[in-house]
């Protein structure tokens, strides 16, 4: 649990002093009192704590450093017992930092580093990886290995690691971003790591740092290698943890798990710990949890589970006949000599580069009354087709899209592994390109209703992008690149809007394709309704439901609209965005119907986050106009257009049919709002499978048929549904 917080600089030659003194007491098996490590402090720094020379907390600091250099003194590793007997001759951490208290930061006491070195079974041609080092106390009681990777974000801690082990490479990135950092170093067949269970590196309190740091530890580990993670205590498989516990695990077999309630006690808190001993290769991850006090409870229980061989990786490419297809295997020939071994995979964030076409791309040829797709406007230098082939609509095929401006920046694996296709990535580029423009006119919330009013005093709203493409053109895919575009621009907060909680799982699986992490995607259901939400930065997944719910005085939307901000410019998403349908209310076919209170509620989120990138999705959103009406970031009324307002829009494309539904759409498409791709039916076959109704099924369906004429026709009027009801029952 290293200390993420920027310290001043200790004075190297007194700490130097300070921690070679307590080092050579420690190894004489001298017990250390709190009297003798401020005497060998002040010997050391010329003065005491109370005239200012140096913090209670240093001298824990010096403390920690020196039973590091007392352990790598001697012929051995201590055993457990030893490291047992070792840490009873120390003095408790009793003096804390505010920071320590806050966040939990604390070293790991060295009997519990001899657990987990022991649960290691450390190899003698293991690379070793440390990513949260701090003082080097959890990886000081394991043996010699082919070689050791340190990783500390501190400063201070980092040159006691590079003076402790002098034959370590020592880094100092940070730990949860190791997986993309790193790439460039021999990929390592051993973790261990004790990471910061409540504080990320630019994200200040983060609930789930500790996740963040796993997974990358995860990601970063040669297959079949091992992790022994230190994890805070709620990070187990429990209800409340079962997305984020499998989304986690998911490549990963879990073989010992560990609870200690009071192993932290010699370094000043009682906080509980888990201790978890995972390999990386897919298996059970619901093995029995022991439970015990501390270390000394555990002696007679410890099993080491065996090592898994490692995968070996030839490191020479695999001459293939022709490129690569995603729809097709590919064989490689196994290396003749196994080695533990990875070529680095580069990852780097660039510009997704693509050619602007001055003259729209031809159109190819006709197939009823579909055209196949291909982008009007931009050809991209690498990027790969669609799996499927996709078509539109000729008339919206026939209208070419702007030349657009945005360029996205993007790791660049998702193109050249071809994770997004060109037709995906375009909707990245269009949206970005959208977003450059605003409405307009300056608006502020209507006070009563849910629209919008000019006003001097109002603001500027950004116009949003509509993506209407239809089942299986990976709309959910497109979502996360918009909002990974977004991201490393560095607007790190985001909104997911989508129809239920089931579509929770889908959101983490598609921004995990890309590169992100599970944790970054945190259903808005963690918190409770009455208090803020404390992430202070990710994706927040809502449901329409939640969105739309109160209790009392609190209501989700404030909830929401809190967490953002006035000045909110990151992206919401509303995926399945014709749940928001029928906002407006209107007549429909059972006579006048009140507006959605969930659509209600998504024409708020956006009336209060101008700035906010708003994205709809949605392969049924312009089916009847009455729907459209919680697009207000489209800008189809209002100031330069031809409706005045959205009633007006309403009203006059309403009269106008499916062709001005379709004229609306062409016009969106031109301006760069609006895209509708759907997959291609070439080469599907099917049968017709035909049902001969029987005399009974058929009578029993017009008896039905003449009792709903009936209540149809009667308006509902109770004698003719009691009519309509005998006849049913009749049947």
């Amino acid at each position: 649990m290293t200390d993420l917080f920027d310290t001043a600089p200790a004075r190297a030659g007194n700490a130097t002093a300070a921690a070679r003194h307590v080092a050579a007491s420690i190894a004489s098996g001298v017990k250390i009192t709190r009297a003798k490590l401020n005497d060998a402090m002040a010997n050391a720094f010329g003065g005491s704590d109370a005239d200012g020379h140096w913090t209670q907390r240093e001298s824990f600091e010096i403390l920690e450093h020196a039973t590091v250099l007392a352990v790598n003194g001697g012929a051995k590793p201590p055993s457990i017992a030893e490291a047992i007997a070792l840490v009873g001759r120390l003095p408790t951490q009793t003096v804390r930092s505010e920071e320590q208290i806050d966040w939990q930061q604390f070293s790991t006491p060295l009997d519990l580093a001899a657990v987990a070195c022991l649960l290691a079974a450390p190899q003698d041609d293991d690379i070793v990886l440390e990513p949260s080092a701090g003082n080097g106390l959890l990886i000081a009681c394991l043996p010699p290995v082919a070689a050791l990777h340190l990783n500390e974000i501190d400063p201070a801690r980092r040159a006691r690691l590079a003076a402790a082990y002098p034959l370590a490479s020592v880094t100092g990135h940070d730990g949860a971003q190791i997986a993309s950092v790193m790439t460039a170093a021999p990929r390592p067949g051993l973790i261990l790591m004790n990471p910061p269970f409540s504080r990320s590196l630019g994200r200040g309190a983060d609930a789930l740092a500790a996740v963040r740091h796993l997974q990358a530890a995860i990601k970063r580990l040669a297959p079949g290698g091992r992790v022994v993670a230190i994890m805070p205590d709620w990070f187990a498989q429990s209800a409340r943890m079962a997305s984020v516990w499998s989304t986690t695990l998911a490549s990963v077999s879990l073989r010992t798990s560990i609870r200690l309630t009071h192993a932290y006690g010699k370094h000043g808190t009682g906080v509980a710990v888990r201790l978890y001993v995972i390999d990386k290769a897919v298996g059970d991850t619901t093995t029995t949890t022991i439970q015990r006090r501390d270390v000394a409870d555990l002696l007679d229980v410890l099993a080491i589970p065996p090592r898994l061989p490692m995968t070996a990786v030839a490191p020479t490419p695999v001459k293939r006949s022709g490129p690569i297809s995603l729809m097709r295997s590919v064989k490689s020939k196994p290396a003749a000599t196994p080695r533990i071994f990875r070529a680095p995979a580069r990852n780097d964030v660039l510009p997704v580069s693509y050619a602007v076409l001055e003259t729209a791309a031809p159109l190819a040829e006709q197939t009823g009354v579909y055209l196949p797709y291909r982008p009007s406007r931009i050809v991209f230098d690498t990027a790969g087709e669609h799996p499927t082939a996709l078509v539109e609509s000729i008339a919206m095929g026939s209208i070419p899209a702007p030349i657009p401006s945005h360029v996205p920046a993007l790791p660049e694996r998702t193109v050249t592994d071809r994770l997004l296709s060109s037709s995906q990535l375009e909707t990245v580029v269009y949206a970005g390109h959208a977003w450059t423009q605003f409405i307009p006119g300056l608006s502020k919330p209507d006070k009563e209703g849910v629209g919008l009013v000019l006003a001097d005093d109002g603001r500027a709203y950004r116009k949003g992008y509509f993506l209407g493409d239809g089942t299986g053109a990976g709309k959910g895919r497109q979502v996360a690149a918009v909002i990974l575009d977004n991201w490393l621009a560095g607007r790190r907060k985001n909104i997911w809007i989508s129809k239920n909680e089931a579509l929770h799982a889908d959101a983490i699986r598609d921004w995990t394709a890309l590169g992100g992490l599970a944790a970054d995607v945190q259903p808005l259901s963690r918190w409770k309704i009455d208090e803020p939400i404390s992430m202070a930065e990710g994706v927040l997944f809502v449901t329409y439901p939640t969105l739309r719910s109160n209790r009392g005085d609190a209501t989700r939307l404030d909830q929401i609209i809190a967490w953002a901000g006035a000045d909110f410019d990151g992206v919401i998403a509303f995926d399945e965005a014709h749940e928001m349908g029928g906002v407006a209310g209107g007549e429909g076919s059972m006579g006048t119907k009140k507006g959605s209170q969930q659509g209600i509620a998504g024409v708020l989120l956006q009336n209060h986050l101008p700035l906010a990138r708003v994205l709809y999705a949605s392969a049924t959103g312009a089916s009847e106009v009455n729907n459209l009406a919680y697009a207000v970031r489209l800008g189809l009324w209002g100031p330069d257009t031809a409706f005045a307002n959205r009633e007006a829009f309403i009203t006059q494309i309403r009269q106008g049919g499916i062709a001005a539904m379709e004229l609306v759409a062409r016009d969106l498409k031109a301006t760069g709002l609006y895209t509708a791709r759907a997959l291609s039916f070439a080469g599907v076959e099917y049968d017709i499978l035909r049902h001969e109704l029987t005399p009974e099924q058929i009578e029993v369906y017009d008896t039905y048929a003449d009792a709903w004429g009936i209540l149809c026709a009667a308006r509902h009027k109770m004698p003719y549904r009691e009519e309509a009801v005998m006849r049913r029952n009749a049947a």
